[in-house]
């Protein structure tokens, strides 16, 4: 009787099996908001808040995937390479204590306040969210402010175009630059107008 083979081939293949599930890439998470560090407390409060709906973001960076763009024009998604939470909500979440801590107040979005108390809204849509190792990340947004209650409505743009250096790390670091910059443009006009000036971009 000849002796039975499948079972080293069965062992095999197994094996195999096991070598590709180890070998699989690990997977990365990013935030824009996570080591932003912790904003002093203000010396005195401005006496009055700020109120940030949700981001809006273009529909093809809509997605827990790092989206990045090559020199040829080609889009590629990194299915290891993930935000922590959508990029609306990273995005969000990274410009209200961006501006929060620029001002030394407090985003009261969804939360009551004392009436009477002043909030000033602002509005917020990404028109543009790119990501190229190596070269450039960029945030191109239209932004608004205004006093609730108000119907007056300062209306700007501010696109942050950094220059980063090899690797997500590298990258990840330029976004949330640019979300500096774009929160300190929407913190500049929300402390004029909390003044009384006129506001300008």
């Amino acid at each position: 009787m000849m002796p039975h083979k499948t079972a080293p081939t069965a062992l095999a293949m197994v094996a195999m099996l096991l070598a590709g599930c180890a070998a699989a890439p690990p997977e990365h998470f990013y935030s824009l908001s996570n080591g932003m560090g912790v904003p002093a407390p203000a010396a005195k409060p401005p006496g009055y808040y700020i109120e940030l709906p949700a981001v809006t973001v273009p529909q093809q960076v809509a997605r827990y995937q790092l989206v990045v763009s090559t020199e040829a024009g080609r889009i590629d998604l990194l299915e290891h390479e993930r935000w922590s939470a959508m990029p609306a909500s990273e995005l969000g979440q990274a410009l209200s204590l961006a501006i929060t801590g620029e001002l030394g107040t407090v985003d009261v979005f969804r939360t009551p306040t004392a009436d009477g108390a002043p909030v000033y809204r602002i509005s917020t849509n990404v028109q543009r969210f790119e990501s190229a190792p190596g070269q450039y990340a960029l945030i191109d947004a239209v932004w608004s402010v205004r006093l609730v209650g108000s119907s007056k409505v300062l209306t700007c743009r501010s696109v942050a175009n950094e220059t980063v250096g090899g690797g997500y790390d590298a990258l990840v670091a330029g976004h949330r630059r640019a979300v500096t910059r774009i929160a300190a443009d929407i913190s500049k006009a929300v402390r004029t107008l909390a003044s009384g000036a006129n506001a300008g971009c």
